[in-house]
């Protein structure tokens, strides 16, 4: 495996420990998942780079967009968690309180 390939799925997957061992606020899941998207973005921008072919070069672009749209929604669903829980504890937010 080559160095940057290395560091790219090391850094995927260290976004990944992180969104499952420490979900404890709403925000540092936000955040995991978007290093996970940061990642996959460089990895298949440089993955398209390297074939030199032009079918694959806006598929970095979808995927940039879709991850907007991810943090987008995200971030709204922490102000609304926030407004009504009072906090973005993830251990605070059940479907029975509602």
């Amino acid at each position: 495996m080559a160095p940057v390939q290395f560091t790219f799925s090391s850094t995927f997957f260290l976004g990944l420990s992180g969104l499952a061992l420490h979900r404890t606020h709403l925000l540092s899941a936000l955040l995991c998942l978007e290093g996970m998207m940061l990642s996959l973005f460089i990895a298949l921008s440089l993955w398209a780079l390297q074939l030199d072919s032009t079918n694959f070069s806006a598929s970095p672009m979808f995927l940039l967009a879709f991850s907007a749209c991810e943090a987008s929604l995200g971030l709204a669903l922490l102000v609304a968690a926030a407004r009504t829980h009072g906090s973005d504890r993830t251990h605070n937010m059940t479907l029975l309180r509602c």
